[in-house]
């Protein structure tokens, strides 16, 4: 997800300035990813796309105060990620449901295709025991692909810390994975 090559074809300028074709653009770009994003903290698809056009009805608010053009993306999630947080507070519990997700070749199978069902949703059972934070983390590091300044960024934590959190997060999940000792 972090900007690479585009980050000088984003029109963030002319949309800081309301050209709607900029926003558009910006739209376009991080609709899907920051639905996902956003999908795999809150589990449920409707309150998802809600959080999602108030994420970007903040930045289009917000975009003043951005400095640097090339970090939107970050800064972005980083709304959706707050966003998240204060639905969280509002409403302690989470459901998680089956992530869906387009089978591949060796899914093509029923019975794989079962196979990964079951493991995806073992994962998500296993991913909602860790803390918010942890959760996180791993998600916009492993799933997002941003770096972990990135995620510092987005998260509004120290670098040291974000890097703690994966250590930890890693540590719980293999904890979690692996079977108690009779």
């Amino acid at each position: 997800m972090p900007e690479v090559a585009d980050i000088e074809t984003l029109p963030v300028p002319q949309a800081r300035a309301g050209d709607p074709a900029a926003w558009d653009t910006l739209f376009r770009r991080y609709q899907l990813p920051l639905y996902v994003y956003v999908y795999e903290l809150v589990r449920e698809e409707q309150p998802s796309l809600d959080l999602v056009q108030e994420t970007f009805i903040a930045a289009a608010r917000y975009l003043g105060g951005l400095r640097e053009d090339g970090k939107f993306g970050s800064w972005l999630f980083g709304i959706a990620h707050q966003k998240c947080i204060q639905r969280w507070r509002k409403r302690r519990e989470i459901l998680f449901d089956e992530i869906p997700e387009a089978p591949d070749e060796w899914e093509s199978q029923p019975d794989n295709l079962l196979i990964r069902r079951e493991q995806e949703v073992e994962f998500m059972k296993l991913l909602e025991q860790l803390p918010l934070p942890q959760r996180a983390v791993l998600l916009l590091h492993y799933v997002e692909d941003f770096s972990l300044e990135e995620i510092a960024g987005i998260t509004a934590a120290q670098l040291g810390t974000v890097k703690s959190r994966l250590h930890y997060a890693k540590k719980s999940l293999r904890k979690l994975l692996t079977p108690p000792e009779n």
